[in-house]
């Protein structure tokens, strides 16, 4: 029985989210990234107006765009300064990241309505195991892949009753191959592809959309005059190990052949949960001092409920600042039992940063639980700790 993976990714996910919120901006340029101050103002005619990347000062990066933002050379990761200069007038709005992720709760389970073997990859995006859903190995119409078509169609069609939101889906024999495809046809995209389909449609991509083919990776295929997947395919297995070492190299043949014989994997426990901010200035920890405590306070919380929404006690907390210079310092330490408890994480969290100098600029700080464990196998879980009378939960180090 043929294997058929699929690789699903919402499209412009966090933005297209905000496009319910906001149907007028529909077809519009629009950025997500800012912050609090960038919620649209109601009028009192009752439209609504919208902050500008021209109005932006700060050091904030774009979450994501949508698609008529990307057309004028705006994209996730850029710096929002630098996308201003490029497109001043394209609407900027602030992350809502409770929103997004109820809403891939939401799409996650519809998928789950009709496949149930799901490999959950982050906040947009899963792989899901087709083999087996009823109906899936059917030829339809003369079409050996109708089924797994009928398939794919009816989770696109199910995702977007129970959202509102359009997804794109790759189907091929493993999950390397569909992690490609899945991009080959965005927005609202289904590309089902066979081993036989990969000279003329996956050679001729450039090698660096390759899963796992990086910057520094692509960087050096190409200095070596390999550009396309179909040109280091073309590269004998042993050349590649000498250039890239043995494994690698290696992997790089059966990448550039379309071998990956990866499982989805339906279930695996997180080692960690973290929250992070980056500042739109950076603080200082004597004259931000009440800024900084209220913000650490907000992290350890939001990881706090992190914990207890997913049924997660955690035992080593940790603390991430990263200073004006760029030079980031990590702290951890071990609690006698775990934890989902706010209070208790914020305690502990505050003795990591007694260890670090704290006479530089912050850019950003954030808040780390690990060393997880289910809830329910820990007879005994963390109790909180009282507050410091001279300075009941707040940071006394800021």
């Amino acid at each position: 029985m043929p294997r058929h993976i699929a690789h699903l990714d919402m499209d412009a996910f966090y933005a297209s989210v905000e496009l319910l919120r906001y149907p007028d901006l529909r077809g519009q340029p629009v950025v997500i990234g800012g912050g609090r101050r960038h919620q649209p103002e109601l009028l009192a005619d009752g439209t609504r107006r919208y902050a500008r990347l021209v109005e932006y000062a700060g050091r904030g990066v774009i979450t994501t765009a949508t698609y008529e933002a990307r057309a004028l050379g705006v994209h996730s990761g850029m710096g929002l300064m630098k996308a201003a200069a490029l497109a001043p007038e394209v609407v900027l709005l602030p992350t809502d990241f409770d929103e997004y992720r109820r809403y891939s709760r939401l799409f996650k389970a519809a998928v789950a309505e009709i496949a149930p073997q799901i490999e959950d990859r982050g906040i947009d995006e899963i792989y899901i195991d087709l083999t087996d859903v009823p109906g899936a190995q059917d030829a339809v119409g003369g079409d050996p892949l109708g089924g797994v078509r009928a398939v794919a169609r009816a989770i696109k069609d199910n995702v977007h009753r129970a959202t509102g939101l359009t997804c794109s889906i790759g189907v091929t024999p493993n999950k390397l191959l569909s992690k490609l495809c899945s991009d080959l046809d965005k927005p609202d995209g289904l590309t089902v592809l066979t081993e036989a389909d990969i000279p003329a449609r996956i050679w001729p991509l450039p090698a660096r959309r390759i899963n796992g083919i990086g910057p520094k990776a692509s960087a050096r295929l190409e200095a070596l005059g390999i550009r396309t997947i179909g040109e280091l395919a073309a590269c004998e297995r042993q050349w590649l190990v000498e250039h890239f070492g043995p494994s690698y190299g290696a992997w790089l043949h059966e990448a550039a052949h379309g071998r990956d014989d990866r499982p989805v994997v339906t279930h695996s426990e997180p080692k960690s949960m973290s929250r992070e901010t980056t500042f739109e200035r950076d603080l200082h920890p004597r004259g931000d001092r009440e800024q900084l405590g209220a913000l650490f306070t907000r992290l350890c919380e939001q990881v706090a409920a992190d914990l207890a929404r997913k049924g997660y006690v955690g035992r080593t907390i940790g603390v991430k600042l990263r200073f004006e210079d760029f030079r980031t310092v990590t702290r951890d330490q071990s609690l006698p039992s775990p934890t989902d408890d706010a209070r208790l994480i914020r305690h502990a969290a505050g003795q990591c940063l007694k260890r670090v100098t704290l006479d530089r600029r912050l850019r950003l700080l954030g808040v780390r639980v690990g060393g997880l464990r289910r809830k329910e196998d820990v007879p005994c879980p963390g109790t909180p700790v009282a507050a410091e009378p001279s300075a009941p939960y707040t940071l006394p180090l800021f």
